[in-house]
């Protein structure tokens, strides 16, 4: 009988590939797709004794510089030996003829990415504490972390990095305006007017939250998973952004992404800034202003998803009005500049 292959992945090809990368390595006995969508695809990939992880692009047109598969490799082959887990990588295939794209295979990591405050509800207030302290202290932990000194020099151009991120995301908003957004102009004209100094740069993760991080069976983080927006930066936009993701996972804003954040005994906000400025030598004497950019930052992404709803182009429920959640981040980035002052 003949093995079926998910979407994006040729088993019989991948066969003859598999051992050159794995010695040992037996015929591909099956293989599911565990994620997918318009970021990158992941698979479990097994030979009925041992399973591994293999990492692809979307199907179909991609941006040369975007779901770059050899950034997420060497990213996590360099943290390989350092105090952040990630994944054991084993190779990295650049040859399009195997399975139609750059591809990479890793260790499949035991753990869980926790999203929902219910999963951790059921855990208890305890446990909930200790998964949120060690996931701050991964964070602080890597940005620790000397770039050159695990071979990561010339991952990124870590010198205004602030000022690029915040051009960035201004020109993606009026790509995507379908509407007047005085409260944008006001937060991108509060950002631009005052952008701190940076400190030296370091590794930035890029979406860093806890249901991008693999929990062990004792509570521990396994694995740091999700690597295809790092860069070298300024790390202090990691933490911002994933304190955003905290306010709106407390406020259960229809613009969650998870609501982790409102467990029982997970960390508050100020608790998670003391527990990192501890652990961290970075200075977070501005982080009203990471704040704001971090906000600034999800306000255009949900924006763009409300300008694709809109315009006819998205499929499924829940985004009638995921649009009324764009003022409420950029006001709450106005106000976060003013709150840390």
């Amino acid at each position: 009988m003949p093995r079926p292959s998910p979407p994006g992945l040729d088993l019989d090809r991948l066969d003859a590939w598999l051992p050159t990368a794995i010695p040992g390595a037996g015929p591909v006995e099956g293989a599911e797709l565990i994620a997918g969508g318009k970021s990158n695809l992941t698979y479990t990939v097994t030979d009925g004794t041992s399973h591994w992880i293999l990492r692809r692009p979307p199907l179909g047109h991609v941006l040369a510089t975007a779901h770059d598969m050899g950034r997420e490799f060497r990213v996590m082959s360099a943290l390989q030996d350092s105090a952040v887990p990630v994944p054991r990588m084993y190779a990295m295939c650049t040859d399009d003829s195997v399975i139609g794209a750059p591809f990479y295979v890793m260790s499949k990591v035991e753990g869980v990415p926790y999203r929902s405050a219910i999963e951790l509800e059921a855990l208890g207030q305890t446990r909930t504490r200790m998964i949120s302290e060690r996931l701050v202290d991964v964070l602080a932990d890597l940005h620790e972390i000397d770039p050159a000194a695990v071979g990561l020099a010339d991952f990124g151009r870590a010198d205004g990095f602030l000022t690029r991120q915040l051009n960035r995301w201004n020109k993606q908003l009026h790509s995507s305006y379908s509407r007047p957004l005085p409260a944008a102009d006001k937060l991108f004209a509060e950002l631009a007017a005052d952008i701190p100094v940076q400190g030296a740069g370091g590794i930035v993760h890029g979406d860093y939250r806890l249901d991008n991080v693999l929990v062990d069976a004792n509570d521990r983080p396994a694995a740091v998973i999700d690597w295809e927006m790092a860069t070298l930066g300024d790390p202090v936009t990691d933490l911002a952004l994933m304190l955003i993701y905290d306010r709106l996972g407390v406020s259960a804003a229809e613009s969650a992404v998870t609501n982790v954040s409102s467990a029982p005994g997970y960390l508050t906000e100020s608790e998670v800034v003391e527990r990192y400025s501890a652990r961290s030598s970075r200075d977070l004497a501005r982080i009203g202003w990471y704040l704001g950019l971090a906000s600034y930052k999800l306000a255009v992404i949900v924006e763009g998803i409300h300008f694709r709803f809109i315009q006819g182009q998205t499929v499924g429920s829940g985004f009638d009005h995921l649009g009324d959640a764009v003022n409420v981040l950029l006001e709450a980035g106005l106000n976060s500049m003013k709150e840390y002052r």
